[in-house]
């Protein structure tokens, strides 16, 4: 059973595990619909620190939308001028969301006969 994370567990090893980035992320708040776009500075397993103009405190509850991971409930473990942290409730792969979206490292069937076709492609 995955237990939640406190803000005290990010001190720790998660701290050290933290891999910054830039990605883009939706966040929703407990009790609204609106979903907020907001830039992901660093993600470990037990959570991230967002960049964003939003309006937060610590506490609040929110689920974050993170490229190849998808839905992860957390909550705001500190706040501080335009950066947040959030703690989630189960650990996540960060390595995921480094992924290419689409998966499939092969070229579409339909992309290769354009490839080699292609007089301005370099060979």
């Amino acid at each position: 059973m995955n237990m939640p994370l406190s803000p005290k567990s990010l001190e720790s090893k998660e701290t050290r595990a933290r891999d910054s980035l830039f990605l883009l992320a939706e966040v929703s708040f407990e009790g609204s619909d609106e979903i907020h776009k907001v830039k992901v500075r660093n993600l470990s397993p037990g959570g991230m620190m967002i960049e964003s103009d939003l309006e937060v405190s610590q506490g609040q509850h929110l689920v974050a939308v993170l490229r190849n991971i998808g839905a992860v409930r957390g909550q705001i473990a500190w706040a501080r001028s335009k950066r947040f942290g959030v703690a989630f409730d189960r650990e996540i792969d960060p390595k995921l969301a480094r992924k290419p979206v689409g998966g499939g490292g092969e070229v579409p069937r339909y992309l290769r006969t354009i490839i080699a076709t292609s007089p301005s492609f370099p060979r």
